[in-house]
């Protein structure tokens, strides 16, 4: 099987799927764009990368359920099966259920190869910048959070909560994943990225003045 007929099988099985308001088809799209061109700078084996970055998410666990750290390992071992059921090379998917297992920032999983570093930075870079706002916010949503805590909207007189409000999730998460990339195109494109967080949260605080 090639690639373009492996993706194509991806994109089947995850459209079947579904997944929530931020883990759904387009942030799989947007995550195998960002590490395709990571490989290519990195020289990372996109048959590695690839079907890591397109099963990454394939077994959805909601954000506020308690089974959520082990929601990569469980991609992991579907993706393997999904993979030896469709005659991927058997040599390969070690690295490929590593690299799922590793992409979680919950899971807390160091990657161990450049594949793996890789489709962690990819996954990364799609929860910062204009996406990233938009999926914070479209999940909060979902889940019934509101936009930020009224008493303290900025975490200056407690430690962040995310389960209580989507702007404490950008203390909580967003704002540290730019110093967790492991590759130097991710770094450059987090730091970019997470500049725009900024600017929106300074904004936000200048009309909540």
């Amino acid at each position: 099987m090639d690639m373009a007929e492996l993706e194509r099988r991806c994109g089947e099985k995850l459209a079947a799927a579904g997944g929530d308001a931020a883990h759904g088809l387009e942030h799989v799209r947007r995550v195998v764009t960002n590490a395709r061109a990571l490989a290519a700078t990195e020289g990372a084996r996109l048959e590695i990368v690839l079907p890591a970055a397109w099963l990454h998410d394939c077994v959805s666990v909601p954000k506020d359920s308690p089974l959520r750290a082990a929601a990569s390992r469980l991609a992991a071992a579907q993706a393997v099966e999904w993979l030896r059921e469709w005659g991927w090379p058997e040599v390969l998917l070690p690295d490929i259920a590593h690299a799922i297992e590793a992409h979680s920032f919950s899971a807390g999983i160091a990657p161990r190869t450049i594949e793996a570093k890789v489709v962690q930075d990819a996954d990364r870079l799609d929860a910062l910048g204009a996406v990233g706002l938009a999926r914070c916010l479209m999940l909060g949503g979902e889940l019934g959070r509101p936009l930020y805590a009224a008493l303290d909207p900025f975490c200056e007189q407690r430690p962040p909560d995310d389960r209580a409000a989507c702007v404490d999730h950008f203390y909580a998460k967003l704002l540290t994943l730019e110093d967790t990339m492991q590759t130097a195109g991710g770094r450059a494109e987090a730091r970019r990225r997470t500049e725009f967080l900024r600017q929106f949260l300074a904004e936000l605080r200048r009309e909540l003045a």
